[in-house]
């Protein structure tokens, strides 16, 4: 999910969720995300951090480049998930755009960071540890890479006829860094004012009724009742949050999966 919230008080980081997703550490439970705010009871209920670390390098198949960056291998555990992830959205796309019958002009949504981008190198940088700060300079003078397929699910939707919507919890004021990572990343929709959606708290669209107080599922449940009151019908909703998926109008959700942090 995107995190731009003044997220050090909304992010529950790797410690909380991270090692819930890694681990089997049981913070989430029927397939929905949740923070534990429990209060252990003894140390053996806490998830090791390191191990947990370990364990989400693993997963990402964790590779260092000549200068010590870290990047995810597009032979991870973590990749091979997306794949599948990928493959039943395609199909379940391909029927909903051959559906003759439905009414709207199909589209899919998508989230931008662990979605569309992937936050991995700058989560390494970080030491999993997200500020406004740290992510402004980085996107301001580095491209992440694509999460891994879905450069090629999307271009293909598009050609399907299908059109691209972007939302992300990225402030209104990182558009032209992200617009041109999403370019750089290999995504040909067009990531313009009309298809790529950003929180503008500073100016909130009249269609939100919560303004510049929203939460993310207010948010981007309500740029999606927006979308399709413009005549589109959503056929699928991609997201690596259940916060990007919660609130409706979406024929289809898709979890991709993240373990580095949760966004409620």
């Amino acid at each position: 999910m995107s995190p731009s919230l003044s997220l050090s008080s909304k992010r529950v980081k790797i410690a909380a969720t991270g090692a819930a997703l890694a681990l089997g550490a049981g913070l989430y439970t029927a397939g929905a995300a949740s923070a534990d705010h429990s209060t252990p009871r003894t140390d053996k209920e806490i998830p090791n951090l390191t191990q947990v670390e370990d364990k989400i390098k693993a997963f990402y198949g964790d590779t260092v480049d000549k200068n010590g960056q870290h990047y995810a291998s597009p032979g991870s555990n973590y990749a091979k998930q997306l794949a599948d992830i990928q493959k039943k959205a395609k199909a379940q796309i391909d029927r909903a755009v051959r559906n003759k019958h439905a009414k709207g002009r199909p589209a899919i949504v998508l989230d931008v960071d662990d979605t569309t981008l992937l936050t991995y190198n700058y989560e390494l940088q970080q030491g999993f540890h997200f500020t406004p700060e740290s992510q402004d300079a980085y996107l301001k003078s580095t491209d992440m890479g694509p999460v891994f397929g879905m450069p090629e699910l999307v271009n293909w939707a598009e050609s399907k006829g299908v059109t691209v919507f972007f939302v992300t919890g990225r402030d209104e004021h990182q558009r032209e860094w992200s617009v041109r990572n999403l370019k750089n990343a290999g995504y040909k929709p067009a990531a313009d004012a009309e298809h790529f959606y950003l929180k503008n708290k500073k100016n909130p669209p009249a269609y939100l009724p919560c303004g510049s107080a929203c939460s993310t599922i207010e948010f981007k449940s309500g740029t999606r009742k927006h979308i399709e009151s413009q005549g589109y019908r959503i056929v699928a909703n991609f997201g690596d949050q259940y916060s990007d998926l919660s609130g409706g109008y979406a024929e289809r959700t898709y979890k991709l999966p993240n373990p580095m942090y949760y966004l409620p």
